[in-house]
């Protein structure tokens, strides 16, 4: 049966995420460390080939691809489904600076309580799912890379895999810096063969 690749890998660091403050939709750049994850990730790239790219619509993001873009003569397709949730009263702050009710109930639940003002984290996994899903259907027999968000691909590889999505931060680490996730996407089945795996060690799988 026809199966597609589909490598999502993290963006490079940002100076929010060396703080460890919530990025969500605020439109950073990545940092100089960043931009040596971005090279890392293409060095990555030039052996596992990828015959499409296709990133998130948000500055890290795009940095990100760009040198791997430009060492394959690939243009990315930019899709707004695959941006970062929105975390609304958090953006720019750490857990630990938000208000303890609220930092409780989010640990909680992220999901049923999210962060006030925030986007809900079923629907950014019904918008991450459905772009995943073209994807696969777009470059059957391919290989794809696909640059995105932490928060994203850990729910979309909930989704993916049958778990609940408030469960996503219980059960799967949150993903370093140009960390990736490795899907074998068939139309009736989606397999994980890797996760939160940094570039420079990840595997050349067949």
């Amino acid at each position: 049966m026809t199966r597609t690749i589909v490598v999502l890998a993290r963006h490079g660091r940002t100076e929010w995420h060396h703080g460890n403050r919530y990025t969500g939709s605020t439109d950073l750049p990545i940092d100089e460390v960043g931009r040596q994850q971005a090279d890392q990730l293409k060095d990555w790239a030039a052996d596992f080939a990828p015959d499409a790219l296709w990133s998130s619509p948000m500055l890290r993001a795009r940095q990100t691809v760009a040198p791997t873009a430009e060492l394959l003569g690939l243009e990315p397709v930019v899709d707004a489904r695959l941006r970062e949730l929105d975390f609304g009263t958090a953006e720019g702050r750490r857990l630990g600076e938000l208000p303890v009710e609220v930092a409780k109930a989010f640990e909680l639940d992220p999901v049923g309580r999210h962060f006030p003002g925030g986007e809900d984290p079923r629907t950014a996994a019904d918008r991450v799912y459905e772009a995943f899903q073209e994807i696969g259907k777009a470059h059957a027999g391919q290989k794809v890379l696909v640059v995105a968000h932490n928060t994203l691909i850990r729910l979309l590889t909930c989704r993916v895999l049958g778990l609940e999505l408030r469960d996503y931060r219980r059960l799967l680490p949150a993903l370093g810096p140009a960390a990736l996730v490795r899907f074998r996407w068939q139309p009736d089945t989606v397999g994980l063969e890797a996760y939160n795996v940094p570039a420079v060690r990840m595997e050349k799988l067949a």
